[in-house]
């Protein structure tokens, strides 16, 4: 399951946010990546998400797969979207 999400926090995707990502990532039975300019990385990774620096206002690609990828998705979306 893919789905594209624009960050909207005022400071793009960074630490605090990331970890928060990270923990969304690993409560749920499910493998999520995140791809931003061609570079996918391990949401379950913060240092792999820091290294994206996304700033506000890019779309990044989700792409989520396992059992809880739907809940995982509709999750993190309402976490960074």
């Amino acid at each position: 399951m893919e789905k594209t999400i624009t960050i909207k926090s005022t400071e793009g995707l960074h630490a605090q946010l990331a970890n928060k990502l990270v923990y969304i990532s690993t409560r749920y039975d499910v493998e999520v990546r995140l791809e931003y300019k061609n570079v996918t990385v391990d949401a379950k990774s913060i240092l792999s998400l820091m290294s994206l620096a996304v700033p506000k206002g890019r779309n990044v690609k989700l792409i989520a797969e396992g059992k809880d990828a739907q809940k995982a998705i509709e999750e993190i979306e309402k976490l960074i979207g």
